[in-house]
């Protein structure tokens, strides 16, 4: 549960009044920084974005589509997806049209490459303002054209301690036959090469099939003491004491260690991914207008808090960050200092006979 005072503060800033059991779906518009009207009442807005990656009225926090919606009379349509790779099979295929995207850096620069995305002038975005400059001109897109960042964080080591003995501070542990059966990883290439790689000291952005060919057999070493290989279903299994240790994203840690207080974090000393999601408008969109005010409304400082709360990722919006009453000002998770800053590397768009080569290693890895 989040903390009493947390969702106090939240109901008071962001919301009226509602009784038990209703749905926390109203902004105080006079606290909004931006303007919203009902010019596009009666349209629909396609949103597709990771799973348990917004705030949804769980928990007493505010549902963010469902005061959007009630704010502007725009219909949001929401569907979630697992990982990157997944997400651009579906926009690829043409079978489905979406409005708001919001991948991976990585993928972002794919799609900036193939075309894929719409222009936005952020500039245009009175919200924008509150984009901390050290999430703006980043590599995937130097010039701000194509995305406004939502969430930042890094990958690391999630495990519980009356399952392991000690602290872990190697990716190693996730290879260690004292806890077989009891070990998550990743079920996406990407994320889950990246763990051998780093053990291995590659580049993860290697384009060497030497390199790649090394991380798929150190994970085919892997594989014997795997209990599963997750997604989303880390949370069940790690918050209900069902396997020992886990990589994943920081943020989802604390929603973890909130319901299984065992659970502890470490940032592995061979590094870590670093990475930065952010909202896109894809080519083919069908309300385009409607797009722009959705990603003007989630970078609301009052938006922003609410996911900030709920999602518990760092935020790269500064009225957050700087507010008094964040529950995560400063933690050293999400916002470790410099000392404490794990080595990081930013994953890349890897050219098309690298992704075919590692894509058919995982295949291999899979049935290993």
């Amino acid at each position: 549960m989040k903390k009493i005072f947390s969702i106090l503060i939240l109901l008071v800033m962001l919301l009226s009044v509602v009784s038990c059991g209703e749905r926390n779906d109203t902004v105080d518009a006079s606290l909004l920084r931006g303007e919203y009207t009902k010019d596009l009442a009666g349209t629909t807005l396609k949103v597709y974005n990771w799973g348990e990656y917004i705030s949804d009225g769980a928990e007493g926090s505010l549902d963010v589509n469902a005061a959007f919606e009630k704010l502007t009379g725009i219909k949001v349509v929401y569907s979630t997806y697992d990982d990157n790779e997944t997400m651009y099979s579906d926009l690829v295929s043409g079978a489905n049209y979406y409005d708001i995207i919001i991948p991976s850096d990585y993928m972002i620069e794919r799609l900036i490459r193939e075309e894929r995305l719409e222009q936005v002038d952020v500039e245009k975005l009175s919200n924008y303002q509150f984009i901390d400059e050290q999430y703006k001109n980043l590599y995937f897109d130097p010039d701000n054209a194509y995305s406004v960042p939502y969430n930042v964080g890094m990958v690391g080591l999630i495990y519980n301690t009356t399952m392991v003995d000690g602290t872990i501070d190697s990716w190693k542990a996730l290879w260690d036959e004292t806890y077989s059966g009891n070990i998550l990883t990743f079920n996406n290439p990407r994320d889950a090469f990246a763990l051998a790689q780093l053990i291995l000291g590659q580049d993860l952005n290697t384009t060497n099939p030497a390199d790649w060919d090394a991380a798929a057999a150190l994970l085919k070493e892997q594989s014997p003491v795997l209990q599963a290989r997750v997604m989303d279903e880390v949370f069940n299994k790690m918050e209900g004491g069902n396997a020992a240790m886990a990589p994943y994203y920081a943020g989802d840690y604390l929603l973890m260690q909130e319901n299984n207080p065992d659970l502890a974090f470490a940032y592995p000393k061979e590094g870590v991914n670093i990475f930065c999601d952010s909202v896109c408008v894809p080519k083919g969109c069908q309300n385009y207008d409607a797009a722009v005010l959705y990603m003007n409304f989630l970078m609301e400082p009052e938006i922003a808090l609410a996911n900030a709360e709920a999602l518990c990722y760092a935020s790269p919006n500064t009225e957050v960050v700087s507010h008094e009453e964040y529950t995560y000002k400063d933690n050293e998770i999400l916002y470790p200092s410099e000392e404490d800053m794990p080595k990081v590397q930013w994953f890349h768009d890897m050219d098309a006979k690298t992704v075919e080569y590692y894509e058919t290693l995982w295949v291999d890895v899979l049935n290993s």
